[in-house]
């Protein structure tokens, strides 16, 4: 996986090329970006470069199976590991995994190793077998790179080891670590990094992808590319007609619908808290992909009522949901308050809270903020 694998990110690719040609390579870097921008690609093809800069006369070499080059992502107990999981574990998958989806998402992680709805996480045991490889010599007597995927699923544990590593780094020693959301590390950790921060992909760059290596038809690629909202595994997951999404929209139009009566029925609080029951059967991951979804939903439904038409990608499968109808509910009275209730519990769903209570409140609380009377 090189630079030229990476889609869009023109300027980063030049940049990070530039300071490894210069000399200025950070012990400790942080990569940024939403799932889909490839902030997990990026930083391969950066370990790669660095790799073949230092290698004449070696030769190139696989990324994913060169000696000098570790990586750390989020596992859990299987079938195949019963106790005390780590990622060397499930090398042969994650090798798998970054060859067919280096865009894709943690879900897609725990599908391909089989965890059902477990979660996982980079914890202590982890931590001592980084510091463990971390300490060997290089091959060849060049650097070493680590490459901590997900690293916002470290515990306090795994964290706190992880920091004195980067405090004391080994000469020849570069730790990238790459999140999706850099605010669930601890300030320590983030502030002795440097960071790289990746932008949502172009419509432009989605569509081109799409055609060129997918043979997408060009009508077709760009009204993916506007739904993808920058995210490239989004677009994928749109390609090949993902079926989460019509699992989503069902939730969302029977969530919705019920909020919408418990006004005037108040058996609709049951079938909310029934509605609760059911979703939190789901994993944790797609319970708050169901909320991603959601908040995308009320911010389309907000731009449909405010003119913004054009700007508004919803397809809904089910015709007997008036999307005009349900947006004229959704304006400045009440959006922020949808969002933040939505990412809250998202929030809370991340942090191992009960789903069926978190739910429940949040549902209880859109029945008020549904009805809230325009400003």
């Amino acid at each position: 996986m090189t630079f030229e694998d990476i889609i869009g990110q023109s300027f980063l690719k030049t940049h990070l090329k530039q300071s490894v040609n210069s000399g200025r390579i950070p012990h400790a870097q942080l990569y940024v970006g939403k799932r889909g921008v490839g902030a997990l690609p990026l930083a391969v093809a950066y370990a790669d470069y660095l790799m073949t800069q230092q290698q004449e006369g070696v030769g190139v070499m696989n990324p994913l199976t060169h000696p000098n080059i570790h990586f750390v992502y989020p596992v859990t107990t299987s079938d195949k590991v019963k106790s005390k999981p780590i990622s060397s574990n499930y090398l042969a998958e994650w090798r798998s995994f970054l060859e067919t989806t280096p865009y894709g998402s943690i879900n897609d992680w725990y599908e391909l190793v089989g965890v059902g709805n477990k979660q996982g996480n980079i914890g202590v045991e982890e931590a001592n077998d980084v510091v463990s490889k971390m300490s060997l010599k290089a091959f060849n007597g060049g650097y070493k790179v680590m490459i901590v995927w997900m690293a916002e699923k470290m515990n306090t544990m795994c964290a706190n080891k992880l920091l004195k590593l980067i405090e004391e780094p080994a000469k020849k020693t570069v730790i990238i670590l790459v999140v999706e959301d850099e605010e669930q590390l601890i300030n320590t950790i983030r502030s002795r990094c440097q960071v790289v921060h990746l932008n949502p992909l172009s419509e432009e760059t989605i569509k081109n992808s799409l055609i060129e290596m997918h043979q997408a038809e060009d009508g077709l690629a760009q009204s993916i590319a506007h739904q993808s909202e920058g995210s490239y595994s989004r677009a994928l997951e749109l390609l090949k007609q993902e079926p989460d999404d019509l699992k989503f929209e069902a939730w969302f139009i029977a969530w919705v619908r019920t909020a919408f009566q418990a006004k005037s029925n108040k058996q609709s609080i049951n079938n909310l808290m029934a509605w609760s029951a059911e979703i939190s059967k789901a994993g944790r991951e797609i319970q708050k992909q169901f909320l991603d979804y959601s908040l995308r939903f009320f911010r389309q439904a907000l731009l449909y009522n405010y003119g913004s038409k054009q700007l508004v990608f919803i397809n809904l499968s089910d015709k007997s949901f008036k999307f005009d109808r349900f947006a004229s509910f959704i304006d400045a009275s009440n959006i922020a308050e949808i969002s933040k209730e939505i990412e809250q519990a998202n929030y809370h769903i991340e942090r191992n809270a009960n789903p069926k209570i978190v739910l429940t409140d949040l549902s209880i609380k859109l029945t008020r903020l549904l009805h809230i009377k325009k400003i």
